[in-house]
Parts: C-alpha cells; structure tokens; sequence
C-alpha cells in the first residue's frame, strides 16, 4: 500500500513528480506526430536558415578579423620608428639602422603571431631599398608587389586585393608630394590554407562543402580539392543562382545551395549539400516517431515505478525518522541497503544525531576551555618596558649604596614577577589581587615618587574573599602610567579605589591625565564593546571579555571621565548577590 509523507495525496512530491513528467511527455509525443507532416516540407527551410545563419556569422567573424588587421596596419603604417626608418636612413649609424630594423622585425612577428589568418606581412621602404617581413625578416627590395599594391592601394571598395592567387590587405603611407611614389606599402598577406580551414568549420555535413567567391575578380576558394572541383564544373550555373537558399546544377545532379554576400568584403561565402543527402533522414521519421511513443508511455511506467521505490520510500523513511528526532529520540539510527545518495542522507543523518549528542555534552566543556584559554593570554605579556626600568632603578640605588632599599626593590620585584607568572589557579582572592596592584605602585613610586602621587585606598574587609580573574587591576594601573602620567611633568595624580552595592564589585582606577579627548573614551569604550576580528587584544580589551565571560554581560570594563579630568576605568563584577565566592 502507497503511504504519502503529505497530508494530502496531491501534495505528495511523488505525484507531483510523476505528473510532472506526464506533462512534459506528452506534449513532446504530440508535437512528434505533428512534426512528421510538417518537417518533411521545412527541412529544407530550417537547413537554409541554419546555414545562412551560419554563413553570416562566418562573414562577421572574417570581417572583423579583417578589420582587426587593418586597425593593426594603420599603426604600423603611421609608427614613429618606422617612419623615421624611413626619412631619416641616411642620417642614422649602423647601430640606429640595426635597432630600428630589429624593432620593426619584432613588430611585424607580433602582429603575425596575433592572428590565425595572416601568413606573412611585409613593409616594402621605398627609400632605403629594403624590405622587412615577419617571414623573411631584412631582406632586398620586392620591388614588383611594392609596384602593384602602390597602384591598387585606396582604391575604392578594395579592401581586399588579389595578386598571385592569394589575397592581400595593402596601406601606403605618402610623402605628401602629388605624384610621388609612397614612403612605403605595408603588405598583409592573407593564409589561404587558414582560409580552408575556417570553411571547412562551415560544413553542417560530412557531404557539404563550402567556398568563397571575389565579387570585383574570378577569385574562388573552395574548402578542399572537392569543392574545387565543383567550381570549375558548375560555374555557370552558379552565377544564375540567387543570393541565399537555390537549388545548383552540375552534371545532372541537384545540390541544395546556401550563399551569403558582405558588401563590406565583397565577398561571398557558400555551402552546398547534395539533395538527396537533406531528404534522406526524414524518410524513417515516421517509423521513429511511433517508436518514440511507445517508448516513452512505457518510459511513464517505469519512471513512476522507479520514483517510488528509489525516491519515494526512501524519503518517507527519512521524514519519520526526523519527526522521531523532533519528538527527543537522539539514539536512532536508519539504514539503507543501497550506496546512492539517500545511503549518503541516512549516513550523515547519524552521524548528525551522533555529533548533535556529542555537542550536547562538550558545549559547556569547549566554552569553559575557551575562557580558560583567554585568562591565560595576559599572563605572558611580561612589560619589556617595566622590566627594563625596574634594572635601571636597581642600578642607581645601587650606585648610591642604598643597601636597605634595594633589599626592599628586589624583594618587592620577585613577589611582582611571582604572582604574573605562576600557573597555578585561574582566579584568586581580591585581596591577593589588590596586593599584587599595591606591589606594582611601589616598584613605580621609585621611579615618579616626585612627579606622581597615588592613592591606593584600602580594600573593604567584606570583599577580600571574593574570587576575581587574576591580572585585572594591575594592567589597569599600567594602562594608566603608560598611556598618561608617565607623559606628565608634574602633579601626576592616580587613585585606585573599591565599593560594593547590591552585588557588584566595584574597582575604580582613575587618573589626572588631561591629555585624552570625550571623544577617545567614547572611541575605546566603543573597542571594549566591539573588538575588532583579529587575533591581537590589547590588555583593557582582554580584561573586560574575561571579565564578561566569566560573570556575564553586566560585568566587564566601563569607562568614562574622571573627576581628576583624567580617563577613569571601572571594573564592575556582579557576585550574583553573594560577596564571598571563594
């Protein structure tokens, strides 16, 4: 019995399917029955429009390959070295001689190489007695095509000249002297054997062949020795025939006969194909056309057969296996005995429920490595700046032989580097926190003890138990001697300061740094808010997303002006309610 995954039988993509199908068929059989009254009678039509179609593309590609070549010849003939080759011979040493000519040789290989069509091109230079071809490179005056193309040249609608059975495209450049012989003639020669070749491209059939014909000449290339032949025999008849589709009569037989004319070239291009080879294949249309339909109602049969078993089945199995899925069962597993692509779906269906499960389970885990992850990134960024003062400090207590600050300095700088190094936990108490933060404004009190005051009021005795991220108060206060007082003078001033209200954690570092514009804050608070994509994070940007991600998005780092008129940073961690998260 046929089940339907739809709620409804006509909504089932396997009717649709087999309807579909109906649709398109039918018309195709009916069209069949038809075609065989009227194809009979058009196939000569269709062939000649097929052909004349092709004949014309034929002309607009050769005219524009010769157009291309002409726009080609027009600068060569005006190039600025050919024309001093050619006025200045006399003036120029050999080495001038042998450049320029080199020039042009290489010029004229170019142009040769860019074009299937061209077999050779020459320039003949009237004043220097020389000719210079792509083929033949430097070489003695051809003074015979320089006469005959001087003659030929600019002679209206000759585009094309023939000489020596071949067909040329000729410019000259004059001296500007009436009745003076031209500087030089820059000579295309046209490759017959391409020709060939792009008219044998012509032939529809293996029977046709295909030819070109000169209006203002007897010219005629035919497509091979055949075609040739066939010029010579029927030329007669061929000048009596139209201008497009005709019927050719050479030695009693009947040849269908398609020609097309630019006026451009004026040329002629043509194909011919024996009559009875057009005739031929529509005499087993009919036997085709009924075989074609009693295929094609089996071909319905068969199809809506195969759709339900291979397409059909399978995706019912797919659609109830989903619905299960949907309903919470995640330890099903289908089969499906064929390697098609539904064996593909239902493998990568389980693989998904395997991987959806196993996502279940890692999520929470993989997130808590990623915070981990980042509260270890500020640990190893070790200030090369402060270590290097801190040596420098050393330094002159000790060229001054104060022992007991010194005792002081480096026991001060090896609790400092011991709580940014250690890898043991992640978070610490607040109270080691701010110790640690009350340690790095010592060591720097050594350094601006005259230029910078600090503030570092105590820490309530309620929040010293609360479990914060290491490394969070300390950059701050760094951020502020790097970025402000350090640039100050005099009347440096920095204040570091705790509270606590309806919990959250409040830890404020602010200084008197003047220096920085509403519109800077308002542009780093914007970066704490929106990181940009990369790799590389700045210590407040780091701060605040460990900060974030551990006590969520009311946490983190906001900034603002300070009543010192400096830039005050305020870290806010709310505890949930609880102060003590030890």
């Amino acid at each position: 019995m046929l089940k339907f995954p739809a709620r409804s039988f006509r909504k089932s993509i396997f009717v649709k399917l087999v309807i579909t199908y109906l649709i398109v068929l039918l018309p195709v059989i009916l069209l069949g029955l038809y075609l065989y009254n009227w194809s009979y009678k058009n196939a000569s039509q269709d062939l000649s429009r097929a052909t004349l179609a092709q004949l014309t593309n034929y002309l607009k590609d050769l005219n524009r390959e010769i157009e291309w070549m002409e726009i080609q010849q027009f600068d060569i003939v005006e190039d600025n070295e050919l024309n001093r080759l050619a006025v200045t011979w006399e003036m120029m040493d050999s080495v001038e001689r042998r450049a320029s000519l080199n020039y042009m040789v290489h010029r004229l290989t170019t142009f040769k190489s860019g074009s299937p069509y061209v077999k050779d091109i020459a320039v003949h230079v009237r004043p220097i007695g020389k000719t210079i071809s792509a083929g033949n490179a430097v070489h003695d005056f051809e003074a015979p095509g320089y006469d005959y193309f001087s003659r030929m040249t600019g002679r209206d609608n000759d585009r094309l000249i023939r000489w020596n059975d071949a067909l040329y495209l000729s410019a000259a450049k004059q001296t500007g002297v009436k009745g003076e012989a031209p500087l030089y003639i820059v000579q295309i020669e046209l490759d017959t054997e391409k020709l060939k070749e792009s008219l044998q491209q012509v032939n529809m059939y293996p029977a046709s062949r295909s030819f070109l014909l000169m209006d203002s000449s007897a010219f005629a290339l035919g497509s091979d020795e055949e075609a040739d032949r066939m010029l010579r025999e029927g030329e007669e008849a061929l000048g009596e025939s139209g201008d497009q589709a005709s019927l050719w009569l050479v030695n009693g037989e009947r040849y269908h006969l398609d020609k097309a004319h630019s006026e451009r070239l004026a040329l002629s291009v043509a194909t011919y194909l024996p009559e009875a080879a057009v005739s031929r294949p529509l005499s087993k249309f009919e036997t085709w056309v009924w075989v074609f339909s009693i295929t094609s109602f089996l071909a319905v049969v068969i199809y809506a057969y195969s759709t339900y078993r291979y397409v059909h089945r399978p995706m019912l199995y797919l659609i109830q296996s989903f619905r299960r899925m949907e309903g919470g069962a995640l330890d099903i597993q289908i089969e499906h005995k064929q390697e098609d692509e539904f064996g593909y779906l239902f493998s990568r269906f389980n693989h998904m429920l395997r991987k959806l499960q196993a996502l279940i389970d890692q999520d929470f885990k993989q997130k808590l490595m990623m915070q981990k992850a980042e509260l270890k990134q500020l640990q190893s960024q070790i200030n090369p700046h402060f270590l290097y003062n801190s040596f420098f400090i050393l330094n002159s207590l000790a060229k001054i032989g104060d022992v007991d600050r010194i005792e002081q300095f480096t026991q001060m700088l090896g609790e400092y580097f011991r709580f940014i190094t250690r890898n043991g936990e992640d978070n610490v108490l607040l109270s080691e926190e701010v110790k640690h933060s009350r340690m790095y404004t010592e060591i720097q009190k050594l350094r601006f003890a005259r230029r910078i005051s600090v503030v570092h009021e105590e820490l309530p005795q309620e929040l010293e138990t609360i479990r914060v991220p290491r490394l969070i108060i300390q950059p701050l206060i760094e951020n502020a001697y790097e970025h402000s007082l350090e640039k100050m003078t005099s009347d440096g001033m920095l204040r570091i300061s705790f509270a606590w209200s309806q919990g959250e954690c409040r830890i404020v570092v602010e200084d008197n740094g003047g220096a920085i514009s509403d519109r800077e804050i308002e542009q780093l608070h914007h970066r704490l808010r929106h990181p940009p994509d990369t790799q590389e994070m700045t210590g407040l940007i780091n701060i605040h997303r460990r900060i974030v991600l551990i006590y969520g998005e009311r946490s983190g780092l906001f900034l603002s002006r300070s009543e010192l008129n400096g830039l005050k940073v305020e870290a806010r961690i709310h505890t949930g309610g609880e102060k003590a998260l030890a």
